[in-house]
């Protein structure tokens, strides 16, 4: 099947946008790698700096004490290396303000590049910490969590690299990803088992961003196929949604939905401000949203 959505283009002129999220009064915000920065559109639909942070942040995710939390790989977009490089971490920031490194190591492994991150029903932030994006000599591959109280852990340590990018926690606890190496997406079961949904249709699928709806199916962006997939929870394919450019990311506020487009593959070293920000609607709009917020010093 494929959904007849029309995306509404909103802004462009983006640095490789990613990892949206709604804000309280309907503007959102994400980050833009290029520039370093958390990046604010609002109902005029201008782009604005929200936050500088250094390096090249991947995501961001609102919490419930109005700070965002920011997945910061360390300064990499593919090739390219950001003017003010920085520690690999996840940062917490607000409104102008300066980033706070929250947790940089768990468990002794230092982080490689942490890439998205969304908070489960209890409050727990998940994030995954795939490093750089280089297939031919990959770095090790993790997915972390970070409870309320600070405490860091290992959810997930791959045996081989497979490039966890996208990820989401279901209203169970359960915790869903895919993997750009892979084309696969998994879930990690609330008993600890694996659960391998398949690989999504195409000939070579590089996954990226992911979104809920609000019946449990998952859509999941595709880089190269130039828009998102839609799965039964269950990881049967239900169709494809085609937005154009190189769709990273998605967020859902109802039934609208923000898909982060940074138009074109990560394969310079010279920066890239191509990007866009869609629109669109999709029917039944998308599953409750949860917020946390994490104790003022990280443990690991």
């Amino acid at each position: 099947m494929n959904y007849d959505l029309k995306p509404e283009l909103v802004t462009s002129d983006l640095g490789w946008p990613e990892g949206p999220t709604v804000m309280p009064d309907g503007s959102v915000v994400f980050v833009e790698s290029y520039r370093s920065q958390l990046t604010l559109v609002g109902k005029d639909g201008k782009a604005r700096q929200f936050a500088y942070v250094t390096g090249a942040p991947n995501s961001c995710v609102l919490g419930s004490d109005g700070a965002l939390y920011v997945c910061q790989n360390g300064g990499t977009v593919g090739p390219w290396r950001a003017a003010e490089m920085t520690l690999p971490s996840i940062q917490r920031v607000r409104p102008g303000g300066k980033p706070e490194i929250l947790v940089s190591e768990v468990d002794g492994v230092k982080m490689n590049g942490p890439n998205d991150l969304v908070f489960g029903p209890d409050g727990t932030l998940v994030w995954t910490d795939p490093g750089t994006y280089n297939p031919a000599n990959p770095d090790p591959s993790y997915i972390y969590a970070l409870s309320p109280d600070g405490r860091a852990s290992v959810k997930v340590a791959f045996p081989a690299p497979t490039f966890p990018n996208g990820v989401v926690v279901e209203a169970d606890g359960s915790i869903v990803w895919d993997e750009s190496y892979t084309g696969h997406v998994c879930r990690l079961k609330t008993d600890g088992t694996i659960e391998d949904l398949g690989r999504m249709p195409g000939k070579n699928p590089i996954l990226d961003g992911m979104a809920i709806a609000k019946d449990g199916s998952l859509l999941v962006t595709d880089l190269v196929g130039e828009g998102f997939h839609v799965l039964a929870r269950d990881g049967t394919p239900k169709g494809f949604v085609r937005t154009g450019g190189c769709p990273t990311n998605l967020a859902f506020d109802g039934e609208t939905l923000w898909v982060t487009d940074a138009s074109v593959l990560a394969s310079s070293a010279e920066p890239n401000y191509a990007g866009r920000l869609w629109r669109l609607t999709f029917p039944g709009g998308g599953a409750p949203t949860y917020k946390g917020s994490i104790g003022m010093e990280a443990k690991a």
